[in-house]
């Protein structure tokens, strides 16, 4: 039985995620990328779809664990009665190979050890054939996937299981480097597992430098930070939106899908969030991602692609795996690739205008692509889409994607206008009036005092929290206000934000879920802009608590069973931290810098419209 959702930690190479137990089990981990097959899946199903497990005979030692200062080094201590080890689990990666190293040292007495290796490729169905080399090196090969496992520890087969016992005393260390590479190609040599520990922490030392942000949080900002990091891929600069796939927002539910690809918006908002931090570079490789996987014809841009930029992530169904908890089905691929959804393009643009004003250098190629983004949104914004929670039941005006469609025009006005680009402003101011106009006649319920989920609806939704923060509307304005108030009273639950009202039918899913963490966030930022100081730092307060001994969040949290839920680690969660510390912690906080962002002329003419009613339904 796999652990809590928030019993997890991560450790990474910039290419893909493993999982590991407090327990000392790595129980998921996809090779060679985010979203390929998984070698490990005990976390979806049980041991028997492959785990890799060290850790001490004593069947009850004190645990606990850290990172190694700012890196994805994980650092577990085992304490029992005859002594303690600590196992440092990290990866690596060379070139074509990837390399999860795992080395137990000894800490004090003498501690017997165990390990159990079970290897299942594809998703914990296939299991390899095993041989053992005259220099003890293990191979086990199922057609392309090859895995190699060096160490000393004598190991033995057991039950399509590889086991063994090993003793540790003090001072004494002991490596594991289990290292994967394509079956048809020379094996790689074996890895210097010391040099590659310093090699990763220096990697690690010398990428955190830029983070300047010095607050109360500063340590939990650089671990979310290190997270989003973590969830970019070195080479093609795709971000992935989370390192699981169909973890459930409800244990036992069906509401489990694949977040294991590369979200529009999931990654523009998590390119916001480190340009505001100083890390430019993850600016300059995610536009270079973007540039060729929205290559060709605009009206073809998906809202999620493969960590590559591969438009195929077909969903399916895995019948051999149980899930999470039961939490059935299993499913890879996501079949939300094919929607159309507005909101997409105004981060897009924003996100290039934020990265601008940051220093990012204007490229031609990147400019003409916006330019190409925004004259097909003139064509379709006011085109029913699935919104940003990618609804499953009909399409509908969503006010959220007409309020991003005219952040999509205003930023590009204003990249225009401030960095001197060619660009037909005029239509484009024109069309952000129009839409402008529209949101506050169609998308603005007088009765409820509130904005709500899609144009003649009575339905809240979280989404709405963003009119404020974009700038639409002035966040003191009675608009804004009373939307924020509605959701208080509607939305939040045991004082957490639930994104919408499950039960009402409007997404084709079963209902039920856990509050959505990064929607909770957003509440602190809109009491941030409210002045609601006091009340913003209590709820922040209360969303930090909520992540684990390590830092990390997942999707969601169950404020009944007291527990996280949804993929994990999630980068849409950990951006939101990351803006709503920054808002707490410094004078102009992106909140603040994002709802100012609308020219002044034309915030003024828009506003005194509906002040008098003239736009309001």
């Amino acid at each position: 039985m796999p652990g809590r959702i928030e019993d997890y930690a991560v450790i990474g190479n910039c290419e893909t995620m493993a999982l590991v137990s407090r327990e000392g089990s790595i129980d998921w981990l996809c090779l060679p990328r985010f979203d390929r097959a998984a070698c490990f899946a005990a976390l979806l199903g049980d041991r028997d779809n492959g785990r890799w497990l060290i850790t001490t005979a004593d069947p009850d030692p004190k645990i606990s664990r850290q990172y190694c200062e700012d890196t994805l080094v994980l650092e577990t201590t085992f304490e029992t009665k005859t002594g303690s080890v600590r196992l440092t689990d990290f990866m690596f990666r060379r070139d074509g190979v990837s390399d999860v190293v795992r080395l137990v040292h000894g800490l004090k007495g003498k501690v017997e050890m165990q390990i159990e290796l079970i290897v299942r490729f594809e998703y914990g169905s296939r299991v390899p054939w095993v041989t053992r080399r005259d220099d003890g090196r293990l191979q086990l090969i199922s057609g392309p996937d090859r895995l190699l496992l060096d160490t000393p520890v004598e190991l033995r087969g057991e039950d399509m299981r590889t086991v063994g016992e090993f003793e540790v005393t003090e001072g004494q260390q002991v490596a594991f480097m289990l290292s994967r590479s394509l079956s048809y190609r020379a094996e790689p040599e074996k890895l210097d597992a010391a040099a590659a520990l310093e090699q990763i922490k220096k990697f690690w030392s010398d990428w955190a430098k830029p983070f300047q942000n010095h607050c109360e949080w500063s340590k939990l900002m650089l671990r979310s930070l290190i997270t989003l990091k973590g969830l970019s891929h070195w080479e093609t600069g795709g971000i992935a939106a989370a390192a699981t796939t169909s973890l459930p927002e409800k244990i036992g539910g069906s509401r489990n899908w694949d977040y294991r690809y590369c979200w529009l918006r999931d990654a523009t908002l998590t390119l916001f969030a480190l340009v505001e931090t100083g890390f430019l570079d993850e600016a300059r490789r995610w536009r270079e991602w973007l540039l060729r996987a929205a290559a060709g014809s605009p009206d073809q841009l998906q809202i999620m692609y493969g960590v590559a930029g591969e438009r195929r992530v077909d969903e399916y169904e895995v019948s051999w795996l149980a899930g999470y908890e039961n939490s059935a089905p299993v499913r890879i691929g996501n079949a939300a690739a094919d929607q159309i959804q507005v909101d997409v393009y105004g981060e897009i643009v924003e996100a290039m205008y934020v990265a601008r004003k940051r220093g990012l250098r204007t490229e031609a190629p990147s400019w003409e692509l916006e330019i190409a983004l925004l004259e097909h949104l003139a064509k379709i914004w006011d085109k029913p889409d699935h919104g940003i929670w990618e609804v499953r039941g009909e399409r509908q005006h969503f006010t959220h994607s007409k309020v991003m469609a005219w952040v999509a025009f205003d930023r590009g006005i204003r990249s225009a206008e401030e960095f001197g680009l060619k660009a037909p402003l005029e239509r484009w101011r024109s069309l952000r009036d129009l839409i402008h106009n529209d949101v506050c006649a169609h998308g603005f319920n007088k009765e409820l005092n509130s904005f709500v989920q899609y144009y003649g609806s009575d339905q809240l939704d979280a989404s709405l929290l963003q009119i404020g923060l974009v700038g639409f509307l002035p966040a003191g304005h009675p608009y804004v206000k009373g939307t924020v108030a509605a959701i208080e009273r509607s939305l939040v639950k045991d004082g957490f934000v639930q994104r919408y009202d499950t039960h009402s039918g409007t997404d084709g899913l079963p209902p039920g879920e856990g509050v959505f963490l990064a929607c909770s966030f957003w509440l602190v930022d809109n009491y941030v802009l409210l002045g609601r100081h006091d009340e913003a730092v209590a709820l922040f307060k209360r969303l930090i608590a909520l992540c684990n001994d390590v830092g990390l969040l997942a999707e969601e949290y169950d404020p009944v069973d007291k527990r996280q839920v949804g993929n994990f680690p999630q980068a849409f969660s950990h951006l939101a931290l990351i803006n709503s510390a920054r808002n707490l912690s410094v004078p102009r906080g992106p909140a603040q810098e994002r709802s100012e962002g609308t020219a002044e002329t034309t915030r003024s003419k828009l506003q005194n419209k509906v002040d008098k009613g003239e736009a309001v339904a």
